[in-house]
Protein backbone atom coordinates (compact mmCIF):
# COMPACT_ATOMS: atom_id res chain seq x y z
CA UNK A 1 0.00 0.00 0.00
CA UNK A 2 0.98 3.41 -0.73
CA UNK A 3 2.30 5.12 2.55
CA UNK A 4 2.87 8.61 1.13
CA UNK A 5 1.07 10.90 -1.89
CA UNK A 6 1.31 14.15 -3.21
CA UNK A 7 -1.46 16.50 -3.40
CA UNK A 8 -1.31 19.08 -6.24
CA UNK A 9 -4.05 21.22 -7.62
CA UNK A 10 -4.12 23.17 -11.11
CA UNK A 11 -4.06 26.76 -10.48
CA UNK A 12 -3.07 30.25 -11.86
CA UNK A 13 -5.72 30.30 -14.19
CA UNK A 14 -7.17 33.73 -13.44
CA UNK A 15 -6.79 36.26 -16.03
CA UNK A 16 -6.66 39.77 -15.75
CA UNK A 17 -9.63 41.12 -13.95
CA UNK A 18 -11.69 37.78 -14.48
CA UNK A 19 -11.07 35.01 -11.35
CA UNK A 20 -10.92 31.62 -11.38
CA UNK A 21 -10.73 29.67 -7.92
CA UNK A 22 -9.28 30.83 -4.63
CA UNK A 23 -5.67 29.78 -5.02
CA UNK A 24 -4.40 30.87 -1.75
CA UNK A 25 -6.86 28.54 0.31
CA UNK A 26 -5.88 25.51 -2.06
CA UNK A 27 -1.98 26.97 -1.58
CA UNK A 28 -2.75 26.05 2.16
CA UNK A 29 -3.52 22.58 1.36
CA UNK A 30 -1.87 21.27 -1.42
CA UNK A 31 2.03 20.07 -1.96
CA UNK A 32 2.53 20.91 -5.67
CA UNK A 33 1.05 23.54 -8.16
CA UNK A 34 -0.04 22.83 -11.82
CA UNK A 35 0.73 26.67 -12.83
CA UNK A 36 -0.90 27.96 -15.71
CA UNK A 37 1.10 29.49 -18.43
CA UNK A 38 -0.73 32.33 -20.39
CA UNK A 39 -2.31 29.98 -23.05
CA UNK A 40 -5.49 28.01 -21.59
CA UNK A 41 -5.63 30.29 -18.79
CA UNK A 42 -3.52 32.79 -16.64
CA UNK A 43 -1.32 35.67 -17.63
CA UNK A 44 1.83 37.04 -16.80
CA UNK A 45 0.62 38.59 -13.60
CA UNK A 46 -1.00 35.84 -12.42
CA UNK A 47 1.69 33.63 -12.86
CA UNK A 48 3.85 35.74 -11.09
CA UNK A 49 1.84 36.35 -7.85
CA UNK A 50 0.99 32.54 -8.07
CA UNK A 51 4.25 31.28 -8.17
CA UNK A 52 5.87 33.85 -5.25
CA UNK A 53 2.77 32.64 -3.33
CA UNK A 54 3.62 28.98 -4.12
CA UNK A 55 7.19 29.34 -2.60
CA UNK A 56 6.28 31.43 0.09
CA UNK A 57 4.06 28.19 1.47
CA UNK A 58 7.01 25.83 0.50
CA UNK A 59 4.69 24.33 -2.31
CA UNK A 60 6.59 22.44 -5.57
CA UNK A 61 6.00 24.64 -8.83
CA UNK A 62 4.65 22.97 -11.80
CA UNK A 63 4.14 24.19 -15.10
CA UNK A 64 0.93 23.73 -16.88
CA UNK A 65 0.92 24.14 -20.34
CA UNK A 66 -2.63 24.03 -22.56
CA UNK A 67 -3.69 24.55 -26.12
CA UNK A 68 -3.77 27.88 -27.11
CA UNK A 69 -7.82 28.39 -25.99
CA UNK A 70 -8.07 31.44 -23.85
CA UNK A 71 -11.96 31.50 -24.36
CA UNK A 72 -12.35 28.04 -24.43
CA UNK A 73 -10.61 27.10 -21.30
CA UNK A 74 -8.01 24.87 -23.06
CA UNK A 75 -10.81 22.14 -23.20
CA UNK A 76 -11.56 22.37 -26.47
CA UNK A 77 -9.59 19.64 -28.71
CA UNK A 78 -7.67 20.86 -31.36
CA UNK A 79 -5.30 19.47 -34.14
CA UNK A 80 -1.29 20.33 -34.70
CA UNK A 81 1.45 18.92 -36.01
CA UNK A 82 3.57 16.91 -33.79
CA UNK A 83 6.58 19.32 -34.50
CA UNK A 84 4.51 22.27 -33.19
CA UNK A 85 2.92 20.71 -30.68
CA UNK A 86 6.52 20.05 -28.92
CA UNK A 87 7.26 24.38 -29.93
CA UNK A 88 3.98 25.22 -27.82
CA UNK A 89 5.17 22.82 -24.65
CA UNK A 90 8.36 24.37 -24.87
CA UNK A 91 7.16 28.11 -25.35
CA UNK A 92 4.92 27.74 -22.20
CA UNK A 93 7.72 25.66 -19.83
CA UNK A 94 10.06 28.51 -20.82
CA UNK A 95 8.08 31.40 -19.35
CA UNK A 96 7.43 29.13 -16.48
CA UNK A 97 10.60 28.60 -16.25
CA UNK A 98 11.64 32.32 -16.36
CA UNK A 99 9.03 33.77 -13.67
CA UNK A 100 10.33 31.30 -11.45
CA UNK A 101 13.75 31.58 -11.54
CA UNK A 102 12.88 35.45 -11.68
CA UNK A 103 11.36 34.84 -8.15
CA UNK A 104 14.05 32.64 -6.53
CA UNK A 105 12.63 29.07 -7.57
CA UNK A 106 12.54 26.74 -10.18
CA UNK A 107 9.75 24.19 -11.77
CA UNK A 108 9.59 21.21 -10.94
CA UNK A 109 7.36 19.66 -13.08
CA UNK A 110 5.19 19.70 -15.61
CA UNK A 111 1.65 18.28 -16.38
CA UNK A 112 -0.53 19.05 -19.22
CA UNK A 113 -3.77 20.91 -19.24
CA UNK A 114 -7.45 19.46 -20.37
CA UNK A 115 -8.12 18.53 -23.98
CA UNK A 116 -4.26 18.72 -24.57
CA UNK A 117 -4.02 15.99 -21.49
CA UNK A 118 -6.94 13.99 -22.85
CA UNK A 119 -5.97 14.02 -26.14
CA UNK A 120 -1.85 12.64 -25.22
CA UNK A 121 -3.96 9.78 -22.25
CA UNK A 122 -5.44 7.93 -25.49
CA UNK A 123 -2.43 8.86 -28.03
CA UNK A 124 1.25 7.53 -27.02
CA UNK A 125 2.72 9.55 -30.11
CA UNK A 126 1.38 12.82 -29.05
CA UNK A 127 1.82 12.25 -25.38
CA UNK A 128 5.62 11.27 -26.71
CA UNK A 129 6.00 14.43 -28.65
CA UNK A 130 4.82 16.85 -25.45
CA UNK A 131 7.07 15.30 -23.34
CA UNK A 132 10.40 14.90 -25.29
CA UNK A 133 9.95 18.41 -26.18
CA UNK A 134 9.84 19.44 -22.44
CA UNK A 135 12.85 17.31 -21.79
CA UNK A 136 14.41 18.82 -24.48
CA UNK A 137 14.29 22.33 -21.83
CA UNK A 138 14.75 20.65 -18.79
CA UNK A 139 15.82 16.60 -18.83
CA UNK A 140 15.28 16.91 -14.92
CA UNK A 141 11.87 17.72 -14.99
CA UNK A 142 9.30 15.37 -13.57
CA UNK A 143 6.74 15.03 -15.87
CA UNK A 144 3.12 14.45 -14.25
CA UNK A 145 0.75 11.54 -16.46
CA UNK A 146 -2.44 10.57 -15.70
CA UNK A 147 -1.79 7.21 -14.20
CA UNK A 148 -2.78 3.91 -16.25
CA UNK A 149 -2.72 5.70 -19.77
CA UNK A 150 -0.68 6.38 -22.96
CA UNK A 151 1.01 9.44 -21.06
CA UNK A 152 2.02 6.99 -18.71
CA UNK A 153 3.41 4.50 -21.24
CA UNK A 154 5.39 7.57 -23.20
CA UNK A 155 7.28 8.37 -20.24
CA UNK A 156 8.32 4.74 -19.55
CA UNK A 157 9.38 4.88 -23.12
CA UNK A 158 12.05 8.16 -22.15
CA UNK A 159 13.07 7.02 -19.28
CA UNK A 160 12.52 10.21 -17.28
CA UNK A 161 11.51 11.69 -14.05
CA UNK A 162 8.03 10.63 -13.47
CA UNK A 163 4.88 11.10 -11.28
CA UNK A 164 1.71 9.13 -11.66
CA UNK A 165 -1.56 11.00 -10.85
CA UNK A 166 -5.24 10.05 -9.83
CA UNK A 167 -8.22 12.77 -9.93
CA UNK A 168 -10.30 13.30 -6.77
CA UNK A 169 -13.15 15.22 -8.64
CA UNK A 170 -13.29 13.31 -11.50
CA UNK A 171 -14.97 9.82 -12.19
CA UNK A 172 -13.19 7.05 -14.69
CA UNK A 173 -13.38 4.81 -17.22
CA UNK A 174 -12.60 1.64 -17.66
CA UNK A 175 -9.86 2.16 -19.98
CA UNK A 176 -8.30 4.83 -17.17
CA UNK A 177 -8.79 7.15 -18.98
CA UNK A 178 -11.81 10.17 -17.51
CA UNK A 179 -15.55 10.26 -18.27
CA UNK A 180 -15.95 13.48 -20.29
CA UNK A 181 -17.48 16.13 -18.92
CA UNK A 182 -20.16 16.98 -20.96
CA UNK A 183 -21.38 13.40 -19.34
CA UNK A 184 -23.51 13.46 -16.12
CA UNK A 185 -21.08 12.03 -12.82
CA UNK A 186 -18.13 13.29 -14.91
CA UNK A 187 -17.63 15.97 -11.93
CA UNK A 188 -17.28 15.00 -8.54
CA UNK A 189 -18.90 17.89 -6.37
CA UNK A 190 -19.32 16.28 -3.22
CA UNK A 191 -16.39 16.43 -1.03
CA UNK A 192 -16.81 13.27 1.29
CA UNK A 193 -17.22 11.45 -1.97
CA UNK A 194 -14.22 12.36 -3.38
CA UNK A 195 -12.20 11.77 -0.11
CA UNK A 196 -13.32 8.62 0.31
CA UNK A 197 -12.36 7.62 -3.40
CA UNK A 198 -9.15 8.79 -3.21
CA UNK A 199 -8.67 6.56 0.67
CA UNK A 200 -9.60 3.62 -1.63
CA UNK A 201 -7.83 3.99 -4.18
CA UNK A 202 -4.60 4.92 -2.37
CA UNK A 203 -4.91 2.27 -0.43
CA UNK A 204 -6.25 -0.19 -3.09
CA UNK A 205 -3.07 1.17 -5.36
CA UNK A 206 -5.75 1.09 -8.39
CA UNK A 207 -7.62 3.35 -10.04
CA UNK A 208 -11.51 2.71 -9.05
CA UNK A 209 -13.90 3.18 -11.97
CA UNK A 210 -17.31 3.88 -12.72
CA UNK A 211 -18.47 0.46 -12.74
CA UNK A 212 -16.18 -0.17 -9.91
CA UNK A 213 -13.27 -2.19 -12.40
CA UNK A 214 -10.25 -1.77 -10.48
CA UNK A 215 -7.12 -0.74 -12.60
CA UNK A 216 -3.76 -1.23 -10.26
CA UNK A 217 -1.27 1.57 -10.49
CA UNK A 218 1.30 3.10 -9.30
CA UNK A 219 -0.04 6.30 -7.58
CA UNK A 220 1.98 9.74 -6.94
CA UNK A 221 -0.15 12.36 -6.53
CA UNK A 222 -3.61 13.38 -6.58
CA UNK A 223 -5.50 16.39 -8.68
CA UNK A 224 -7.50 18.69 -6.54
CA UNK A 225 -8.71 21.29 -9.63
CA UNK A 226 -8.69 24.32 -8.62
CA UNK A 227 -11.79 25.37 -10.75
CA UNK A 228 -14.62 23.43 -9.46
CA UNK A 229 -16.98 25.19 -7.47
CA UNK A 230 -16.31 22.80 -4.29
CA UNK A 231 -12.32 23.10 -4.52
CA UNK A 232 -11.52 24.00 -1.26
CA UNK A 233 -14.00 21.79 0.19
CA UNK A 234 -12.58 18.80 -1.50
CA UNK A 235 -8.86 19.48 -0.60
CA UNK A 236 -9.77 19.88 2.74
CA UNK A 237 -11.86 16.88 2.99
CA UNK A 238 -9.12 14.89 1.32
CA UNK A 239 -6.28 15.82 2.74
CA UNK A 240 -7.62 14.71 6.24
CA UNK A 241 -9.39 11.88 5.48
CA UNK A 242 -5.54 10.58 4.04
CA UNK A 243 -4.06 11.78 7.73
CA UNK A 244 -6.84 9.86 9.04
CA UNK A 245 -5.74 6.78 7.31
CA UNK A 246 -2.75 6.90 8.06
CA UNK A 247 -0.51 8.15 4.50
CA UNK A 248 1.42 10.69 4.74
CA UNK A 249 1.24 14.09 2.89
CA UNK A 250 4.78 15.22 0.83
CA UNK A 251 6.00 16.54 -2.51
CA UNK A 252 6.86 13.58 -5.22
CA UNK A 253 10.18 12.36 -5.98
CA UNK A 254 9.65 11.50 -9.48
CA UNK A 255 11.17 8.49 -9.67
CA UNK A 256 10.83 6.28 -13.37
CA UNK A 257 8.32 3.90 -14.26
Amino acid sequence: MTTSVDLNADMGESFGPWNMGDDMALLEIVTSANIACGHHAGDWDVMAQTMRAAIERGVGIGAHPGFTDLQGFGRRRMQLPLESLGNLVRYQLGAAQAMARANGARVRHLKLHGALANMASEDEEMAHACYAAALSVDPEIIIMVLAGTAQQQAVAELGCKAACEIFADRAYRDDATLVDRSEDGAVIHDPETAARRMVDMVQAGAIVTETGKHIPTRIDTICLHGDTPTAVEIARSVRRSLKDSGIELKRFEGTPI
